[in-house]
């Protein structure tokens, strides 16, 4: 007969939601390999998480840090920092991670919690100085930080342009939209903008002035300088390499934007393979929700854990 001790995890991605999947897993008594990489995350420009209860401001490493300590107190919790390279199944019906230097470790349950990778636009001058400071991809994590401030949206839709150059005055009540100036529907987004008060600008941002990170003027493409002192930039997204590989060589089924493809309990198309956080929610990117995913999926494998018992 099986037992719950038979089952491991291994979670990949020591994010908000990695982290918590191990967490919830450790106090089910399950045996998890945590991997994450040494190379620094994508949340490493933030100077603060920010929404979260308890942890309002604390920074990235911090929470990171304590989490590892957090973890290493439970037995059945194994802590690994190396480069994953591939997750394959097995032909028992378990999966191999395979690690950087030829390591490989092996689970019945997968959690992929690697998050993304954001595509900044390259021939913008000043973008990576300023972003996750005064460049920020939404209100909600770094409003508050930038309130006050003469704000500028960039969208590459007409109708968001529109709501954007109204939407941010709990944060500010100088917001403009800057929208590029071939996209369908610009007249009839600027005209609406300008009857609730705001304004959306034709043209596109090539060059960021700032003063180390400190954003004061955005200059377009034909030369007009925009006084502007936070910008709204959310930028296009794309899977982890590692991810990316096993969209391939599992069939693992994504949506129309490249993002993976889950249930009800985090689970993807592929039986025991999980997937919780940012590289399965485009526009619900959060600490919480991320957190809120890794914790569903570590009730499921759980779950799923406890019924094999019962009837292996």
């Amino acid at each position: 007969m099986s037992s719950i001790n038979d089952h491991a995890t291994v979670v990949v991605g020591a994010g908000p939601a990695g982290l918590t999947a191990a967490l919830v897993l450790a106090r089910y008594r399950h045996r998890v390999v945590l991997v994450d990489s040494p190379r620094a995350p994508r949340n490493d420009a933030s100077g603060g998480v920010h929404g979260h209860i308890g942890l309002d401001g604390a920074p990235p490493a911090e929470i990171r840090a304590r989490a590892w300590r957090e973890l290493s107190r439970y037995a059945t919790v194994q802590l690994k920092e190396a480069e994953v390279d591939g997750v394959r199944a097995t032909d028992d019906g378990r999966f191999r991670v395979g690690l950087d230097g030829g390591d490989a470790v092996e689970g019945t349950t997968v959690v992929l919690a690697t998050g993304v990778v954001d595509v900044h636009p390259a021939q913008v001058e000043g973008f990576a100085e300023c972003w996750g400071r005064t460049v920020i991809h939404c209100p909600f994590c770094l409003g508050e930080e930038n309130a006050g401030r003469r704000w500028a949206a960039v969208s590459d839709s007409a109708d968001l342009a529109a709501l954007s150059a109204v939407a941010f005055r709990p944060w500010s009540e100088d917001a403009i939209a800057v929208c590029d100036p071939s996209t369908p529907g610009l007249d009839e987004a600027r005209a609406a903008a300008r009857s609730r008060g705001g304004d959306v600008v034709a043209g596109t941002v090539r060059k960021l002035h700032h003063r180390q990170g400190s954003l004061y003027a955005v200059e377009l493409a034909d030369g007009r300088v925009l006084e502007r002192e936070t910008l709204v930039w959310t930028p296009p997204q794309r899977q982890q390499p590692l991810v990316a590989r096993a969209i391939d060589e599992l069939k693992l089924t994504v949506d129309d934007g490249g993002f993976l493809a889950v249930d009800e309990a985090r689970c993807t198309n592929v039986p025991g393979l999980y997937a919780a956080g940012d590289l399965s929610a485009r526009w619900k990117q959060s600490f919480t929700a991320a957190a809120a995913a890794g914790a569903t999926a570590a009730d499921a494998i759980h779950a799923a854990a406890v019924l094999g018992a019962v009837h292996g």
